[in-house]
């Protein structure tokens, strides 16, 4: 089985519970300049001219060469994760609409609007929406069954904030990228380690978590095994990460 976490950070695409991590494309980025100047073009043509339509063509041709990359690129990533030779795919379950949706006026107490991070957000939301990660696990989904493989998501809830070995609460915040443990001398890359907690919660072996008076009570521990084979996954992963490509 294989855990797979959906990853908007830099160049990465995905993290996988193997330790690898999988380039992104970014392909409506890529094209904004492109996009943006052929927006501008139209904007100053007559409404209802003959110029105006062709640009008005051209710019929704663009964004079909745009949307045919994305899905070229997500059936390869596809393939390549089936040809792993792996029979069940967990991933987290994406609240995507939750995730791009705006974020709350501020006021203070005259009523004066307040910077809410919304500008901030609306690049967010252009990344998911670029990524289109619903989209590549429907793909996914569909490649995977041919090959008699199984694609299942998961609640992700505290998979990225638990370390993996240990059941503690390490990623509270989504600015803390990686965790250097002292006691096994290892750095822990925050999306490696959601993906294999994904896997975790697969295979039914993650605690169980409650938030008691604003603190985490977390139930269940990590067996030698288990902790063994992580801990070499991600000793692998922190020499030298593993790009798929």
């Amino acid at each position: 089985s294989l855990g797979l976490d959906a990853v908007l950070h830099e160049d990465v695409y995905l993290a996988t519970s193997e330790g690898e991590l999988l380039p992104s494309f970014k392909p409506l980025r890529h094209n904004q300049s492109k996009l943006a100047r052929i927006s501008q073009k139209r904007n100053q043509r007559k409404r209802g001219s003959r110029c105006r339509r062709k640009l008005a063509k051209r710019f929704a041709k663009q964004h079909q060469r745009i949307a045919r990359a994305r899905k070229d690129f997500q059936y390869k990533t596809a393939h390549k994760l089936v040809k792993t030779g792996k029979k069940f795919f967990f991933h987290e379950d994406l609240n995507l609409k939750g995730l791009s949706k705006r974020n709350a006026p501020k006021q203070d107490e005259n009523g004066k609007y307040l910077p809410n991070g919304q500008a901030a957000k609306s690049g967010l939301n252009k990344s998911w929406m670029d990524a289109a990660f619903n989209q590549f696990f429907q793909l996914l989904d569909n490649i995977a069954a041919k090959a008699g493989a199984v694609v299942i998501p998961q609640n992700p809830a505290y998979t990225s904030t638990i370390l993996c070995y240990r059941n503690e609460a390490i990623f509270t915040d989504t600015s803390i990228r990686d965790y250097w443990d002292e006691q096994n001398s290892l750095m822990v890359n925050r999306d490696i380690n959601a993906a294999i907690n994904l896997k975790r919660l697969g295979l039914d072996i993650f605690p169980s978590i409650k938030r008691r008076s604003g603190k985490l009570s977390i139930v269940g521990t990590v067996d030698n095994s288990t902790m063994k084979e992580i801990l070499n996954t991600l000793n692998l992963a922190s020499r030298s990460p593993r790009y798929i490509r």
